[in-house]
């Protein structure tokens, strides 16, 4: 449980680390990642659409 715990600080870490020092790549990387879910999000309501027409 101890070994979890600081793994999640130290990832915490660099990610405000990585936002401190490079704020408009950590800008893009966040749009990236909307992106990619809003893609998976349309897939999987064309399936659904798919499944009821």
């Amino acid at each position: 449980m101890h070994t979890r715990k600081l793994v999640g600080l130290v990832v915490a870490a660099l990610v405000l680390f990585f936002l401190i020092t490079q704020p408009v790549e950590s800008a893009e990387v966040v749009q990236r990642v909307l992106a990619w879910l809003r893609r998976g999000a349309e897939a999987v309501v064309t399936f659904v659409k798919g499944l009821f027409a």
